[in-house]
């Protein structure tokens, strides 16, 4: 059998990724075809803090996954499986509060929610993904809670099932956002 069995969870999450997949295709759409039959379409300059919570959560996946292979293996790398986890917490918390800092941003040039239409779409795009995100979180904030529980003597490791589909949460999301990133790169 493979390691990545489908579990109630994962497949959960399959149809989850399934449904976020087609919004942000319809948000895509939408802003496509708003930008190219808008004279009032104004180019907008991502701020840099934009760039900054991209390597940020390219970062938290890295750590979610180092962690997520230590929690599967030998009781000796199973606290150490929990402290990865807890830094994927904190750059998930990061982005955050970097997109609220890219968002004020905006605001301090003049550019809100309903300035323009290319400025909507940003705050949109973005505020939906971090939306999303805020779920991934509180799903790691529940593994890492679990994590704790197995982390110390105990009859085994913990299970893969959660852990697995919450980093295949938590990978889309990142997947999400860096084509988020391009989107807003070229269209905005």
């Amino acid at each position: 059998m493979s390691s990545v069995s489908a579990t109630p969870a994962r497949t959960g999450v399959w149809v989850g990724i399934g449904a976020i997949s087609m919004s942000f295709a319809a948000y895509t759409s939408a802003l496509v075809v708003r930008a190219g039959d808008s004279p009032d379409w104004t180019h907008v300059q991502l701020p840099w803090i934009v760039y900054a919570n991209t390597l940020t959560l390219v970062a938290s996946s890295i750590t979610f996954e180092i962690g997520r292979r230590r929690l599967s293996g030998p009781y000796e790398s199973r606290a150490s499986g929990v402290s990865y986890l807890n830094l994927t917490l904190a750059l998930g918390l990061v982005f955050l509060f970097g997109q609220v800092l890219a968002w004020r941003t905006l605001a301090a040039q003049g550019l809100f929610l309903a300035t323009n239409p290319n400025s909507s779409f940003f705050y949109v795009l973005t505020a939906v993904h971090a939306l999303h995100l805020l779920g991934g979180l509180a799903a790691i904030g529940y593994v890492v809670h679990r994590a704790r529980l197995a982390a110390f003597p105990s009859p085994g490791p913990v299970s893969t099932g959660a852990v697995g589909a919450v980093a295949l949460y938590w990978h889309f999301m990142d997947i999400l956002w860096l084509y988020l990133l391009v989107v807003l790169t070229i269209w905005l």
